[in-house]
């Protein structure tokens, strides 16, 4: 059974929407709402008269101050995706929580307006703003999830895209690694090596490590289960780009790749080339040769 607060708050609601809703909108709109253009102002009217239509119907239904309840399933369905599509858009926390506390003054204004008297308004008022800060804070809660499933995304997007698998020669795939190694993205880098050795049929693949900051045990293990990985597929890898600091860094852990290794990613094509039985000649030097004859 709804309670005197319930009934002054549904009444005023109902009474007030308009006031209500056009000093809203200004409220908002005055504290720049829309001065960054992310959001049109007829957006911004639309889901502010749709949420206090929302409003409205849950607490005419009895839906207490609890925001969890059945009754504000609708309103929260609204706010959720509000919150979702400003996290996209990339509204702050506090610009998106701001949408609903923003009310706060508008609903205040009005229940003191209302012929109830003193203790009914000041109970009404409290029970209104715990209301709003519980819708307030579903909002942020809808925000943070939706930001966090956003960076996780974008950070698997550039995972990939950070370790192309690269053709140099028929049979011969070079993989350079830039940035630090972690479980999820060695689990990247196996994934696209081994279908790039599948795809190609390569018999051997350079890892070259030349943009890994530092290798640390952890780093290690990760490039050994790659090289095993590869091997199992019926190709050698060969490590490239080591740097004295990093081998330094190695010696002292105790660290052993168990792999041909080479200063560089040119070092490492010139072993796979004639590991393939294919070298490289300057044009200058084939010509004489084609010209000349071979030197005996």
């Amino acid at each position: 059974m709804a309670n005197q607060t319930d009934v002054t708050l549904f009444k005023v609601l109902g009474g007030q929407e308009h006031a209500i809703l056009t000093d809203w909108q200004n409220l908002l709109k005055a504290g720049g709402a829309l001065q960054t253009g992310r959001i049109k102002e007829a957006e911004l009217d639309t889901q502010c008269k749709t949420f206090l239509s929302q409003l409205r119907a849950s607490v005419g239904t009895d839906g207490g101050v609890d925001k969890s309840g059945n009754s504000y399933s609708s309103l929260r369905s609204m706010l959720g995706d509000i919150s979702r599509s400003r996290a996209v858009q990339g509204f702050s926390p506090t610009e998106t929580a701001g949408f609903v506390f923003s009310l706060k003054q508008p609903l205040f204004n009005a229940i003191n307006k209302s012929s109830d008297d003193a203790a009914t308004k000041a109970a009404s008022i409290w029970y209104t703003s715990l209301l709003l800060d519980e819708l307030g804070l579903y909002t942020i809660d809808v925000f943070a999830k939706t930001r966090e499933e956003i960076i996780a995304r974008q950070t698997r997007e550039i995972s990939e895209l950070s370790t192309p698998v690269v053709k140099l020669w028929d049979g011969i795939l070079a993989l350079p690694v830039i940035g630090t190694l972690d479980s999820e993205r060695t689990q990247t880098i196996m994934e696209n090596l081994l279908q790039a050795i599948v795809d190609q049929g390569a018999e051997i693949a350079i890892i070259d490590i030349t943009g890994v900051p530092t290798v640390d045990t952890l780093t290690a293990q990760h490039l050994l289960k790659t090289i095993a990985a590869a091997r199992l597929m019926g190709a050698d890898c060969v490590i490239s780009g080591i740097r004295p600091q990093i081998a330094q860094t190695m010696v002292h852990l105790g660290v052993e790749l168990n792999v041909v290794s080479k200063a560089n990613l040119a070092d490492a094509f010139a072993l796979a080339l004639a590991r393939v039985n294919k070298t490289v000649v300057s044009v200058k030097a084939l010509s004489r040769v084609q010209k000349n004859g071979p030197a005996e």
